[in-house]
C-alpha cells in the first residue's frame, strides 16, 4: 500500500494547481524526483457531498482500518446491502479513494484524506 496523501479540494484556484504542475516540471528538469501529490477537486461542496457521502466516508473507514477486503465481506462489516456496496466502491475508485488488488479486493491506499474547502472570493462592497 502506498502511505500517501489524497487531497479532496472545494473550489479553489486553478492558478495555483498550475503552480504546483510547473513546480514539478522544473524539478524534473533539474534531474530531482517532485513530490508526489495527489488530488481531486469539485466545482462545489454539493458536488463533493454526492460523491463522499457519509456512508462512503464510512465505507472509507473500515477498509482503511481493515486493509483489503472481498465487497462482500465489507457489505457484511457494514451491516449494508451488497450491492449499494459494490455501487459506493465503483463511484470512490472513480474519484481515486479506493482501490482493487491483484485478488479483487477493494482497499485505501492514502494513509489520509485531507478536505480542503475553498470559499468563493468575496465581491468588492
Amino acid at each position: 500500500m502506498n502511505e500517501t496523501t489524497l487531497h479532496v479540494r472545494v473550489g479553489g484556484d486553478v492558478e495555483e494547481s498550475l503552480r504546483r504542475a510547473a513546480d514539478s516540471m522544473k524539478a524534473i528538469e533539474r534531474g530531482q524526483q517532485p513530490e508526489p501529490y495527489f488530488s481531486v477537486g469539485f466545482e462545489d461542496i454539493g458536488q463533493m457531498l454526492a460523491v463522499f457521502t457519509p456512508k462512503r466516508w464510512e465505507l472509507i473507514g473500515v477498509l482503511r482500518a481493515s486493509g483489503p477486503l472481498t465487497v462482500v465481506e465489507l457489505a457484511r462489516r457494514l451491516r449494508r446491502d451488497d450491492k449499494n456496496v459494490h455501487s459506493d466502491v465503483d463511484s470512490l475508485m472513480e474519484w481515486m479513494t479506493v482501490e482493487r488488488d491483484q485478488q479483487g479486493c477493494v482497499f485505501v491506499p492514502w494513509s489520509e484524506i485531507i478536505v480542503d474547502m475553498h470559499l468563493p472570493k468575496q465581491a468588492a462592497a
